[in-house]
């Protein structure tokens, strides 16, 4: 049975999440009409900056015929599928580096400077190698991501208690079955946060290879508009861009909680 101070316990928990939605829904109206406001008095060009009621006439526009739909699919396809690889890539080689302690102390260092190099420089020299294709925007997204995904997964095994690991070689335990036993179970809540973090960087690589090598996507409709001066269509694809990549983050935080992963 639930007493008096868990009960308040509960109730000042729900009072405090709908005053943060309250609050935030509040701030984002505020920035909209500051924003709708300021173009209408012309206090800032609306050419140039562009306005809500500029975005919203510019998807209602390209829903019409249907394009942005396609656009958006694009973009979104291609995102899932670089964060597949990168997933499956990057667990996979963490666990062959876990493995091989000779090979990672190899290639550690060079991990870490391809981590750390600019990918948008990267970009125009795949496009070279692989062609103005989609080949190309899948590349660059993958290239975004994946060293830093594999540098994080290994170094989560690397923490792995220790002592638990000498047991299950005391014990006669193979490598293999440390690693599916212990190493992965006690790594799921670094794999998760990884995940949250590279839907984003996917999406962002995606947008990279597009303003490169496309001919459709949001990444597409962004640099094309900048060109024609089009700052409506540049903006409408900003904003669905946030919408796109706050979905695509909340859709991992339901498949983390639903999974009990977290």
């Amino acid at each position: 049975m639930m007493t008096n101070a868990q009960a308040q316990f509960i109730r000042h928990e729900k009072k405090y999440r709908l005053a943060v939605t309250f609050t935030r829904t509040l701030l984002f109206v505020i920035l909209l009409a500051l924003w709708e406001i300021t173009t209408k008095l012309s206090v800032i060009n609306p050419f140039i900056f562009s306005s809500p009621s500029r975005i919203v006439n510019m998807f209602l526009k390209m829903c019409k015929d249907g394009s942005i739909f396609h656009h958006c699919l694009i973009t979104i396809g291609e995102t899932a599928l670089s964060f597949a690889i990168i997933i499956i890539a990057g667990i996979g080689i963490a666990v062959i580096l876990w493995l091989c302690k000779g090979l990672s102390d190899v290639l550690e260092p060079y991990l870490i400077i391809l981590n750390s190099l600019p990918k948008s420089a990267l970009a125009p020299m795949l496009i070279v190698w692989l062609g103005n294709n989609q080949k190309a925007i899948i590349v660059t997204a993958i290239s975004v991501a994946i060293f830093g995904t594999i540098l994080n997964i290994y170094t989560g095994f690397l923490e792995t208690n220790k002592e638990q690991l000498r047991l299950i070689k005391t014990l006669g335990g193979s490598s293999f079955t440390a690693l599916t036993k212990l190493v992965l179970p006690s790594s799921r809540k670094i794999i998760i946060s990884n995940l949250k973090v590279n839907i984003g960087l996917c999406l962002v690589g995606v947008i990279i290879g597009e303003f490169l090598a496309a001919r459709a996507g949001l990444g597409y409709l962004i640099i094309y508009g900048s060109q024609v001066f089009k700052m409506d269509l540049v903006a409408m694809s900003i904003v669905l861009l946030c919408f796109i990549c706050a979905f695509l983050y909340k859709l991992i935080d339901f498949i983390e909680r639903k999974s009990g992963f977290s």
